[in-house]
């Protein structure tokens, strides 16, 4: 376990030194839980959200997508039950002034007493937090605390306050005079702009059911608790798909997208023994199912996408509260009656991934420290970023040997070739071994250089990142080859 710390920490570190990733407003010293994505990272991002969108609604004949606004009508969360309900039961430390999420908390008792070999223990102690979580039982919450004696992790006392809930939502204020301003929120989720828009698509679009509506985009919440670098962070991206079904029929498409989304994410290069479905104990008061496609990140299991069959719940709330009808009609026959379906309020199933986590999956799949001893007995060592090759930011780095003889100029004919496909990295500083490494470094598959022999018979060497093998082919060969990694 220490070990993998140290690899996440390294990971951290090497996600800032290589562009991927930095502290916001970080020569203010930051903003705690808040991340920008520098030029790699940005790339990345971009990538993995355009593999979803096609998997969505370019694979999918039924999807199709939109993109809903960060501002919504204020009555939108009055009737998602966000505005009443979207709170987590916190608890502070009265020694350190630290708050802690009290599942948190728990779960992180839970985790040492594992560690330490105290398996029963640990999991009696999750097996009663779920059941006062679920029963909204606060002091039975803070006497679990107190009497397993669950320390702060910087006070290392046991001095709690009372259990009490605490609104994620973000609010601010709409309108040019603050007399008349409206309070407003920062939407905590994308589907809300999926659901009050079902009427506009599926009349808009011709939609039949079953079909779904897909979206990415920002969400925000006010983590009090954000931890584990942008695993949990207050301004995140959501990749959410809202799939809309005949009531009767959602678990079987429960089960379904349960399957399909697995498959997805091993498709994105996440390896299956990392992956595991967990069920939900407690459930939403809108859900009749609800599962997390769990990833072994290295500081543990920890959910990566979750599936959930939200029964008609939405539409209505919205329903209710617009006082404008949202219903579907159905043409087809049911043959339990021998008349059509008719008027009713689709069911709804569920499939939302954190694009940040995702990100954050697939670099700590990516990130790997070699060591290896070379013919001569000496010792050497890389950092290489195997991130899959149909995502990688820069797919090629077009090297030319020398900066003289005309090798740039070739090199840049290859590159002004290759960038109307895919993304190119030109560069002509430093010995080739150390441009090797530093291509090695942001995660760049493909290294081609050019030098003196291909001005004589056209050929390059090109070097594969994750066996560091080389071989020459035609120059002209080479944007071919590129496309078909990355098919």
């Amino acid at each position: 376990m220490a070990n993998e710390t140290n690899i996440f920490a390294a990971l951290i570190a090497h996600c800032k030194e290589y562009g991927y990733i930095f502290q916001s407003s970080e020569i203010y010293d930051g903003l705690a839980a808040v991340y920008d994505y520098g030029q790699n990272g940005a790339q990345l991002k971009k990538n993995i959200r355009d593999e979803w969108w096609k998997s969505m609604t370019q694979l999918n004949d039924n999807i199709v997508g939109i993109d809903a606004a960060i501002f919504m009508h204020p009555t939108t969360w009055k009737a998602s039950g966000h505005v009443d309900n979207f709170s987590d039961p916190m608890i502070d430390n009265k020694d350190s002034n630290k708050r802690y999420r009290v599942d948190h908390l728990i779960e992180g008792f839970a985790e040492e007493q594992k560690a330490m070999g105290n398996e029963q223990l640990a999991n009696d102690t999750i097996t009663a937090m779920d059941a006062l979580l679920a029963a909204n039982d606060y002091a039975g919450l803070k006497k679990l605390i107190e009497d397993n004696k669950i320390k702060c992790a910087l006070s290392k006392t046991s001095n709690w306050t009372e259990v009490r809930e605490f609104n994620l939502m973000f609010s601010t204020q709409i309108g040019s005079v603050a007399e008349e301003s409206e309070t407003i929120y920062l939407r905590p989720e994308t589907a809300q702009g999926i659901f009050v828009n079902f009427l506009n698509v599926q009349k808009t679009g011709r939609m039949k059911i079953p079909f779904g509506i897909a979206q990415t985009g920002k969400a925000f919440r006010n983590e009090i608790v954000a931890r584990q670098f942008i695993f949990r962070m207050r301004e995140f991206e959501q990749m959410e798909m809202q799939f809309f079904v005949r009531p009767g029929s959602q678990m079987q498409w429960y089960e379904y997208w349960k399957t399909e989304r697995k498959k997805w994410l091993e498709s994105m290069g996440l390896p299956a023994g990392k992956l595991r479905y967990h069920n939900h104990v407690k459930l939403a008061h809108y859900a009749d199912a609800a599962l997390d496609i769990e990833f072994e990140f290295p500081f543990g299991w920890k959910e990566l996408e979750g599936i959930h069959s939200r029964t008609d719940f939405d539409l209505k709330q919205h329903q209710e509260h617009s006082k404008k009808k949202i219903q579907y009609f159905d043409n087809d026959i049911d043959e339990s009656t021998g008349k059509a379906y008719g008027n009713y309020t689709p069911f709804v199933v569920e499939t939302s991934v954190g694009l940040d986590r995702l990100f954050l999956t697939i670099m700590s799949l990516a990130y790997v420290e070699e060591k290896w001893t070379k013919e001569d007995g000496a010792e050497d060592s890389r950092v290489v970023l195997k991130i899959p090759t149909k995502i990688a930011p820069t797919k090629l780095a077009i090297l030319p040997l020398l900066k003289k003889d005309n090798l740039p100029e070739i090199a840049k004919e290859l590159m002004d070739e290759c960038k109307q496909s895919f993304h190119c990295f030109y560069e002509e500083k430093d010995a080739i071994g150390k441009r090797y490494r530093r291509m090695d470094a942001i995660g760049t598959p493909f290294c081609v250089t050019i030098d003196h022999q291909t001005k004589e018979d056209g050929t390059v060497t090109i070097r594969y990142r994750d066996t560091m093998t080389q071989e020459r082919v035609k120059m002209s060969e080479v944007k071919g080859l590129v496309l078909g990694k990355i098919g």
